[in-house]
C-alpha cells in the first residue's frame, strides 16, 4: 500500500505540475485574447474614423463637382451666347464692308467680341479641366471606399 500510495502520490504531484502549467498557459492565452481584443477595437475605431473622414471628404467632393459642373454649364451658355453675338458681328462686318462705311468700327466691334470669346472659352476649358479633376477625385475615392469594404470583409471572415 505504501507503494502504490507514492506511486498515487508522484501522479498526483505531476498532474498538479501539468495543472498549474496549464493555468500559466491558459492564463497568459486570456491575457493575449483581451489584448488582441482590445487592438482589434482600436483598429476598427481607427477604420471607422478614417471611413467618416472618407465620406466627408467625398461629400465635399461631391459639392465641389456639382459647383463645378453648374459653373461648365453656365460657361458653356455664355459662350453660346458670344459666338451668336461672334456670328452676328461677322454679319454686320461683312454688310459694312459691302457698304464700304463704318469699316473700322465694325473691325473693333469684332475684335473685342473675338476677344471676349477667347477669354471665356478659355475659361470654359479651365473649368471643364477642374471638373474633370474633380471626377477623377471621386473615382479615387470610390475605390478606396471599396477596398476598405473588401478589408472589413476579410476581417469579418478572419473572425
Amino acid at each position: 500500500l505504501k507503494e502504490e500510495n507514492a506511486i498515487l502520490r508522484s501522479k498526483i504531484n505531476k498532474l498538479q505540475i501539468l495543472s498549474e502549467t496549464q493555468a500559466d498557459k491558459m492564463r497568459k492565452l486570456e491575457k493575449k485574447l483581451e489584448e488582441n481584443k482590445i487592438k482589434e477595437e482600436k483598429e476598427a475605431q481607427d477604420l471607422e474614423a478614417m471611413v467618416q473622414h472618407v465620406e466627408q471628404n467625398l461629400q465635399l467632393m461631391t459639392k465641389r463637382a456639382a459647383k463645378a459642373e453648374n459653373s461648365a454649364a453656365k460657361l458653356r451658355q455664355e459662350n453660346a451666347q458670344l459666338q451668336a453675338e461672334l456670328r452676328s458681328c461677322r454679319l454686320e462686318k461683312e454688310a459694312l464692308q459691302a457698304g464700304q462705311a463704318g469699316l473700322a468700327a465694325a473691325k473693333h466691334n469684332a475684335e473685342v467680341a473675338l476677344q471676349h470669346l477667347l477669354r471665356v472659352t478659355s475659361s470654359s476649358r479651365a473649368s471643364l479641366r477642374q471638373l474633370l479633376s474633380g471626377a477623377e477625385s471621386l473615382q479615387l475615392i470610390a475605390d478606396l471606399l471599396k477596398s476598405i469594404d473588401r478589408i472589413s470583409e476579410v476581417s469579418d471572415d478572419g473572425q
